[in-house]
């Protein structure tokens, strides 16, 4: 039986670190970056339609809280700057 595991001599044997992986990396980053920003836009109408229809409750308060999750959440989320 043939081994798996190694190419025939005649065939590209596949080398470890050889493939370009480029578009991995851009749709890897795609996805987080939509899955962070999306996570903070559900967070933010939750917070907002939640505070808004509370008892006692009203719009400007849900506005300003939403504003303020907004804001912090924009700040811990940004692209922090590399260090190398």
């Amino acid at each position: 039986m043939a081994d798996p595991h190694h190419a025939p001599a005649d065939q590209d044997a596949y080398e470890h670190g050889s493939m370009e992986i480029e578009e991995q990396k851009a749709t890897w980053a795609l996805f987080g970056g939509l899955t962070k920003w999306g996570s903070l836009a559900v967070a933010a109408i939750l917070l907002l339609l939640t505070v808004w229809f509370m008892p006692n409750g009203g719009f400007v308060p849900a506005v300003i809280a939403t504003i303020v999750l907004a804001a912090a959440g924009w700040w811990f989320l940004r692209e922090k700057p590399q260090a190398h």
